[in-house]
């Protein structure tokens, strides 16, 4: 959950005791004093709220907002914290409720702003570029506006359109924390690595955030000998005021300088602390039942009395697996034919399973919401999502959605769109499964936390991918990772050829196209295609063994 709330929020209560009436016995009045004692009640309760939202007493807070709304309807302050609640946890519901404070309060500019932040966060680009615009319109030099908008254009691939914005905001305040952090992402999103490292070195230099620009300055090369940052960042770690999220990002720093010295050892020491920091859970026997739900519900016979559903379009393209399986490589490859546009990991599909409730955390209550699609709709879902991908790339003849975890949504993908692509990339379970453990992952792939789990994890996937085949033979493309890196030419030209193209030279060269790279995989697609990450598990033989055994029969050892 976030616990940003305006630097200004407090303008909007409205202090000192509120005024008696003059003459009680007159209707009129009696109300006027009664709404102004309601108005202090409001602002005592919220500022209450505030103070238990800033000590992640997020509950207590979220009753008190209530409270609010029960007694004062469509609060807009009341109704902005709730969407604070939400942001980052439910962000259908912070939409729906930093909508309502801005039909409340139109004119107030950290609404909009916070409404744009909640459609970036479901991958709405051009509503959320809209709302954060007119809250620039509303505060000219609102700094954190221009990064937020600035980070919206970085992942709606303009990151050229995010550099003037985040120059502007370092002409405001040189050390605000969003500005060289910003910088620096649009940069690297543009592959000019040497000078995002410039701006995170002047963050460190100035002391701030400084374990997020060690972890992003140290993702901007490669190593082949120890930085003098390495003994920095050893150094901050052993600081006793470091906060968990801190060490977390400086682990994961420190790991990344050691793995690319050898030091494997010390490295997945680093490694370990840092999921240790992240404090993430993960209920596997839940998601075990939920591949369950699926697997019965999805069947030959129900996709056969389907089979009208949906629309015809050849443009959808999905690229799906488990996170660092080759997914932006494959979509880098595709992306770089003249008419197939990649627009990256896009979130419309999870909405789409979220609003109907096909939610991981519903695991053995899917029937329901998945007889819910009927003909109808699953021609008005597809036309809307199509909307969705032609306001990227109008002319394209395919568009590349490279969302990894919508392998386990493939059942819906067939109802929406069936002569849609899918790729499903694959690799070697255990280097994918080490190659996830060694990045900063967010909390939504909390299976990351440890190996036991990961494995585990890995097994499901398997078991709901070799299901999906099952259901849909002949209709996913499996671009193995290690095929793709023994003979690059060959297995590119069959992913285009099941595009349905013609071959194009440039999809050989495809770390040369321009465009935006947001995933961890940025500066290994800038290279050619190289082998280094083949077997790599072998160098963390010894610290892996609860992932190995966990994995089981598909440990290729």
């Amino acid at each position: 959950m976030n616990n940003r709330l305006p630097p200004a929020w407090s303008k909007h209560l409205k202090p000192g005791p509120a005024p008696k009436a003059k003459a009680p016995i007159l209707t009129p009045i009696v109300n006027q004093g009664n709404a102004q004692s309601r108005a202090q009640a409001d602002d005592a309760l919220l500022k209450q709220a505030y103070i238990h939202q800033q000590a992640k007493r997020l509950d207590e807070a979220q009753d008190l907002c209530l409270r609010v709304l029960a007694r004062t309807p469509n609060h807009p302050l009341a109704l902005y914290i709730l969407g604070t609640l939400y942001l980052g946890y439910d962000n259908e519901m912070a939409l729906r409720y930093f909508a309502r404070a801005v039909g409340e309060e139109p004119k107030n500019a950290y609404y909009h702003l916070s409404l744009g932040e909640a459609y970036v966060k479901v991958s709405e680009y051009s509503p959320a570029i809209k709302h954060m615009q007119y809250a620039l319109k509303l505060q000219p030099d609102l700094i954190e506006a221009l990064c937020a908008l600035g980070r919206a254009y970085i992942a709606f691939d303009k990151p050229d359109m995010a550099l003037p914005l985040y120059e502007k905001a370092l002409k405001i305040n040189r050390d605000h924390p969003k500005v060289r952090a910003g910088l620096a992402s649009a940069l690297s999103g543009l592959g000019r690595m040497d000078e995002a490292a410039d701006y995170l070195k002047e963050a460190i230099e100035r002391r701030i955030e400084v374990p997020s620009a060690y972890n992003d300055l140290v993702q901007t090369r490669k190593f082949t000998e120890e930085p003098e940052e390495l003994q920095f960042i050893l150094r901050e770690l052993a600081s006793p005021n470091l906060h968990p999220a801190g060490a977390l990002q400086l682990h994961y720093a420190a790991g990344k300088v050691l793995n690319d010295l050898k030091r494997y050892s010390e490295a997945f020491n680093h490694f370990n602390k840092a999921k240790q920091a992240s404090g993430y859970e993960f209920d596997i026997d839940l998601y075990r039942r939920w591949v369950d739900s699926m697997i019965e519900i999805f069947t030959p016979d129900f996709l056969a009395t389907r089979a009208g559903y949906g629309n015809p379009s050849e443009v959808p393209v999905f690229v799906v697996g488990m996170p660092r399986s080759g997914t932006t490589l494959t979509e880098q490859i595709c992306a770089s034919h003249p008419v197939v546009h990649g627009a990256g990991e896009l979130s419309k599909l999870r909405r789409v399973a979220n609003a109907i409730g096909l939610k991981t955390s519903a695991a053995g209550n899917l029937n329901q919401p998945i007889m819910s699609i009927t003909e109808d709709l699953s021609r008005t879902l597809a036309e809307e999502h199509l909307s969705y991908l032609r306001e990227r790339a109008p002319a394209a003849l395919r568009v590349v959605d490279k969302e990894p975890h919508n392998f386990e949504l493939i059942g819906l993908i067939g109802l929406l769109f069936p002569n849609a692509r899918i790729i499903h990339c694959r690799r070697d379970a255990i280097d994918n499964c080490v190659s996830c453990f060694v990045l900063n992952f967010s909390e939504g792939h909390s299976y990351n936390t440890d190996l036991k789990t990961l494995g585990l994890y890995y097994r499901e996937y398997d078991r709901l991918m070799r299901h999906w085949n099952e259901v849909f033979p002949g209709l996913i493309f499996e671009n193995r990772y290690e095929t793709l890196v023994e003979d690059q030419e060959a297995q590119s030209r069959r992913l285009i050829d099941y595009l349905g193209l013609p071959w194009d030279d440039a999809c050989l060269r495809f770390f040369d196209r321009d465009g935006s790279v947001n995933t961890p995989s940025r500066w290994q697609v800038r290279q050619p295609i190289y082998k280094s990450s083949v077997k790599r598990w072998k160098n963390y033989e010894n610290e892996i063994q609860p992932l190995i055994q966990s994995l089981g029969d598909l440990a290729e050892i």
